[in-house]
């Protein structure tokens, strides 16, 4: 089938994915209230890693592991790990729209950095994007706000790990496999969280619905990917970006069912800004026929 031929079953694959990568951010916020950051982040990449193992190593076999550029991967999902761990934190001390929106500037930087990195023109578009973003921004951090500095300042972390990890997904997509991206993505961050999993370990063993979350995070981080990697067989990248921006919706109304929890005035307009700065520079490179900076919605 031809990139592009089926693009309402693209939106509705990215859709699908951006809800579940909501429903995790909720989770993580959820668990990090009784459990270590690190702990929850450790059982989501192990069995990420078991199920990749599972579903996809008999039909890939050993090509799982081939890469050109190792050292490189490996630092992607370095990046991937930090920025997830830095979230994790963030959403510990935030709410889940705030903190999911400061996250969503992360492909403005990747966007601006493009220019000089990797020879892409940044549009005037692009530039009235940014700025409309970090207004945004402003809107969501300003003082008064009631958001944690310590949270604010884990969002900014994580903004600055998920541009490390898109720069070197955009590099490395050229030379390597989407699988392989993925199977060491999981490999690295269970290194990384498996290695420091002796000092977080929780007082008390997780029991009912929060063992069910920490196995079920893993799961999702699978099946969201899965479906974002499948999205973009079948419809344009610049159609499907805008729709990434569903993100911040579902994790507003996700904030507000599970956490009780809606922005205020300002607030909710500066989420607002970023999702509309961010959709509509999509849009408008779509429209005129301008190749978009694309970003998967990361679940972080």
């Amino acid at each position: 089938m031809d990139n592009g031929s089926r693009p309402l079953l693209g939106v509705s694959l990215v859709l699908s994915a951006v809800f579940i990568f909501a429903c995790m951010d909720a989770t993580g916020k959820h668990l990090a209230q009784s459990f270590p950051v690190p702990f929850f982040l450790a059982a989501r990449y192990i069995v990420n890693l078991l199920l990749i193992i599972v579903v996809f190593v008999p039909k890939h076999g050993w090509a799982l592991l081939a890469t050109k550029r190792t050292w490189l991967v490996i630092l992607r999902g370095v990046a991937l790990a930090s920025s997830s761990l830095f979230a994790g934190f963030a959403l510990k001390a935030m709410p889940v729209a705030e903190t999911t929106a400061i996250i969503y500037l992360a492909p403005f930087g990747v966007m601006l950095l493009s220019g000089p990195l990797l020879n892409d023109r940044v549009r005037l578009s692009g530039w009235i994007a940014t700025a409309l973003g970090f207004i945004g921004l402003l809107l969501i951090v300003r003082p008064g706000s009631g958001l944690s500095p310590t949270g604010v300042m884990f969002g900014l972390l994580t903004i600055l790990g998920t541009i490390v990890y898109h720069m070197l997904s955009r590099s490395l997509a050229k030379t390597e496999t989407t699988m392989a991206l993925l199977f060491y993505t999981a490999i690295v961050g269970t290194i990384v969280f498996g290695a420091i999993l002796p000092w977080n370990m929780p007082a008390l063993t997780p029991q009912g619905l929060d063992a069910v979350l920490l196995l079920a995070l893993g799961g999702m981080s699978m099946v969201g990917h899965f479906l974002f990697t499948a999205a973009y067989r079948v419809a344009p990248v610049s159609l499907l970006t805008p729709v990434n921006y569903m993100h911040l919706a579902w994790a507003t109304l996700l904030g507000w069912l599970v956490f009780n929890h809606v922005p205020d005035g300002l607030s909710f307009v500066g989420v607002g800004l970023v999702a509309t700065a961010g959709a509509g520079n999509a849009l408008w490179n779509h429209f005129s026929n301008s190749p978009a900076a694309s970003l998967e919605p990361e679940e972080h």
